[in-house]
């Protein structure tokens, strides 16, 4: 089985190690639009093939190297797995309408045609008429958004029409992640409840929870929210199962048929609603470290799938089970500075818990006041057997950020070694 991964970019860059665990062959295939601002690791292609827009073409090299399916790395990559997919008659997903897959407009539309819950949306260019739908449904605040971004790109929470405003003309004067310019703006009602995302595998329409995380939020500058921190939901729970059973009816819904989804779902009081769906992994995560402490992760996972199908087909796919407490920390800079050289992470490093760190802003280069993922340094991975150690350190690691860690200005606060656990 040879295996071509469009875009393999940010989680994807892993995608090639846990192919090899299951002796699955690959290539790449770099769609005309991938997101630059993630990470790709060209060593780890042979074949790398440039598609210049003809699927056709692009098919039948992919049939000359013997591809036998094709699999999204990265949401630039979406629509192109898809239609080669088709092309290449090998296991994909539904076309009567892929475009719901990466449009975010139409994906709501088709969930709500499915008789599942969503929420109330608008999609206009139109500021005036984003505010006067606000007005009238009454949903204050409301969520602005582009209708393909990924991330927090641009999302804004509203509670004002000078607000709507402000944001309705900030997303149409920018451009998308992957170059191209927003014609119309997302208006959507904004959900109360516990955000979640459920990552999924799914083989010819039969889908496995692989893990669930729960969201934890904070509020940023410009009317924004950013990610403060994420932690695994226990599998076998009562809102796990909900998740899950309703995120599986998305799937179905948007014809997610095969491979990975990422689905962010908040859990109101009347039950499970959709945020958004990815027809691709989900991002930003560290497979060894989420392996270590759940047992498994969506890679592996993915791998498995391609490899041996039936562990999806017939149940025997490894789910996550939590082995070891584990939370996923943003780092947030509360002002402008600068990212830490190695000694200057020295005491983040130095927490009990500290694990892994992931930066995605080099060090030494401007930090910018964290307003959403994009403007984040990085990302650090606490895990411990005594969750009370996990809250401790994550409290210690805001102290140090907001005490001065982005900060060259002053000496850098420094603990020398890890207290005994």
């Amino acid at each position: 089985m040879i295996c071509a991964i469009v875009d393999a970019y940010g989680i994807a860059r892993y995608l090639p190690e846990a192919l090899r665990r299951y002796g699955v062959a690959y290539i790449h295939v770099r769609s005309q639009s991938p997101d630059v601002h993630l990470t790709y690791r060209a060593e780890d292609f042979d074949v790398d093939i440039e598609h210049r827009g003809d699927v056709a073409a692009t098919a039948r090299t992919l049939r000359d190297h013997g591809v036998g399916i094709v699999i999204a790395g990265a949401e630039s990559g979406v629509l192109l797995a898809d239609a080669l997919s088709a092309e290449l008659g090998t296991r994909g997903n539904g076309m009567s309408r892929p475009a719901v897959r990466r449009d975010k407009h139409g994906m709501a539309m088709a969930v709500s045609e499915a008789g599942l819950a969503t929420a109330r949306t608008l999609l206009t260019a139109d500021a005036e008429e984003a505010v006067a739908w606000a007005r009238e449904s009454k949903p204050a605040p409301v969520v602005l958004k582009p209708v393909a971004s990924a991330g927090t790109d641009r999302v804004f929470f509203c509670g004002s029409d000078d607000e709507i405003r402000g944001a309705h003309a900030l997303i149409m004067s920018g451009q998308n992640r992957y170059g191209g310019p927003d014609t119309a703006v997302l208006v959507q009602e904004c959900l109360v409840g516990a955000e979640h995302f459920v990552n999924t595998v799914s083989v010819d329409g039969v889908h496995r929870t692989v893990e669930i995380w729960r969201y934890n939020k904070r509020p940023a500058p410009g009317g924004r929210s950013i990610n403060d921190f994420d932690e695994p939901l226990p599998p076998g729970s009562p809102a796990y199962e909900a998740l899950s059973a309703y995120t599986w009816q998305v799937l179905d819904a948007l014809e997610i048929r095969n491979g990975t989804a990422h689905t962010e779902v908040m859990l109101t009081e009347a039950g499970p609603v959709l945020v958004e769906c990815a027809a691709r992994p989900g991002g930003a995560q560290v497979p060894d470290v989420v392996r270590a402490c759940l047992g498994t992760d969506q890679l592996d996972c993915l791998a498995q799938s391609i490899a041996h199908p039936e562990r999806v087909l017939d149940g025997t796919l490894s789910t996550s089970r939590i082995e070891r407490y584990l939370r996923y920390v943003n780092l947030i800079t509360p002002r402008d500075g600068v990212v830490p050289d190695h000694d200057g992470w020295a005491p983040v490093r130095a927490l009990e818990s500290y694990t892994d760190m992931v930066l995605t802003i080099p060090s030494g280069d401007p930090a910018p006041e964290t307003v959403d993922l994009v403007t984040s340094a990085g990302y650090v991975y606490l895990t411990s057997s005594d969750p009370s150690r996990l809250e401790a350190d994550y409290h210690r690691l805001r102290a140090l950020e907001a005490g001065g860690l982005y900060d060259t200005s002053r000496p850098q606060p420094l603990t020398t070694a890890r207290q005994a656990g």
